[in-house]
């Protein structure tokens, strides 16, 4: 018997379990990953950028998250010396209909707290990345990057030190409520708890489904692809160099990061995938292709955003056309100095309406709280959110 039972091994997950550890230190915690390895997925396969937060809706859960998880974060890494970089990032605006746009993030990064973000001309761009196309920017001086992975590590030998317990290879197949506790069954055998705390990201709809959750959404998962800068073109690159999104469309267009322990990544894209952990074209699940295609919601959202879909499902299998994406940004850019990179996949809830949710969403019900929609910036964020959850979680817990 548990006090809390976190599914989920990812960096949510882990900084959940730590909060909990933080705030009732003599909690019996067991966190269920079904990988070999800690931050497998969205963790492990992220473009390692602090995210200062400038994009999302003042008052949101994304914003109020991404701004107190932002401090926590680089306090955390300053405590336990793991390596990161504040070098600030630019968006550029590459046409006169950018502007306006470009105009509305500046005012949201001012009203989520950011002061110090300056309003660049052409001219000014050059002083930060000299190799960039633009008309207009914006350079924010919070942005860093970072190596995600290392810090689930360093939150998990914590919580190891505090004396929470962490199986590997531990797969959630059922969750049954039962007068004493909630009982969660692995394919390696049952675990009871008096709480439970779904952080199972690009699974946590079925997981919330199996806690017996209502709810009218299904997570969609869209591959992110990059390519890495060859050696000879890293110089073009000073730090990080980002387009203005389409504000209709949760993901931030192919842009140019420089990783923390060297090497230039150039993307993503946002394709659907496949398979929920489908990080190649060729990774087929037939069955959650099918459960993705037949969901109302992705239905709308396919009609919807089609043309958008099929100029990102071009570049995902045209290297000449996502080259064209990025010289937009880049004019010097050519086909032949990108390399193939990694992919990630991101967990994005989609509602019965064909609304790609925008923000986070935690629902709770008696002896559970799921954390059902924790997209980009949920690393940045990753020890708010663990607040926040584990806040919800001792509320139930001491009632």
């Amino acid at each position: 018997m548990y006090d809390i039972i976190v599914i989920g091994g990812g960096i949510v997950g882990l900084a959940t379990a730590l909060q909990l550890q933080k705030q009732k230190p003599k909690l019996r915690i067991l966190i269920l990953e079904k990988e070999k390895q800690l931050a497998a997925h969205q963790t492990g396969h992220n473009s390692g950028v602090i995210h200062s937060g400038i994009y999302y809706k003042p008052g949101s859960l994304k914003a109020r998250n991404c701004f107190n998880g932002y401090h926590q974060l680089l306090s955390f890494c300053r405590e336990e010396e793991i390596p990161f970089e504040l070098c600030g990032k630019i968006i550029v605006a590459t046409s006169q209909e950018e502007l306006q746009p470009l105009e509305n993030i500046y005012q949201r990064g001012i009203a989520n707290g950011l002061n110090d973000i300056k309003k660049l001309q052409k001219e000014e761009l050059h002083e930060y990345e000299p190799h960039v196309n633009g008309i207009a920017g914006l350079f924010v001086p919070q942005t860093g990057i970072i190596n995600y992975k290392r810090v689930a590590q360093k939150y998990a030998e914590k919580l190891q030190e505090g004396g929470a317990t962490i199986l590997l290879m531990h797969e959630v197949r059922n969750i049954r409520q039962r007068s004493h506790g909630t009982e969660v069954i692995t394919n390696r055998g049952t675990f009871t708890s008096k709480l439970m705390i779904n952080c199972a990201g690009l699974y946590s709809d079925k997981v919330a489904r199996m806690t017996g959750q209502s709810m009218d959404l299904k997570i969609v998962p869209f591959r992110g692809e990059y390519y890495e800068l060859a050696p000879e073109k890293q110089h073009l690159v000073r730090n990080l160099i980002y387009p203005v999104p389409d504000p209709n469309f949760p993901f931030l267009g192919v842009h140019f990061t420089r990783m923390i322990e060297g090497g230039i990544e150039a993307g993503p894209n946002a394709v659907l995938a496949f398979a929920r952990e489908g990080y190649k074209k060729s990774d087929i699940n037939l069955a959650e292709l099918a459960e993705t295609l037949s969901w109302p919601g992705f239905q709308k959202v396919a009609g919807k955003y089609w043309k958008t879909g099929m100029g990102e499902m071009y570049r995902s299998f045209s290297k000449a056309a996502f080259t064209k994406a990025l010289q937009k940004l880049m004019p010097e850019i050519r086909e032949s100095d990108l390399k193939p990179g990694g992919a990630g996949v991101r967990a994005q809830a989609c509602d019965r309406d064909g609304g790609l949710l925008d923000d986070f969403l935690i629902l709770e019900s008696r002896g559970v709280v799921n954390v059902c929609n924790a997209p980009s910036p949920a690393a940045t964020s990753s020890l708010a959110i663990g607040e926040t959850v584990a806040g919800l979680a001792l509320q139930q817990f001491h009632n």
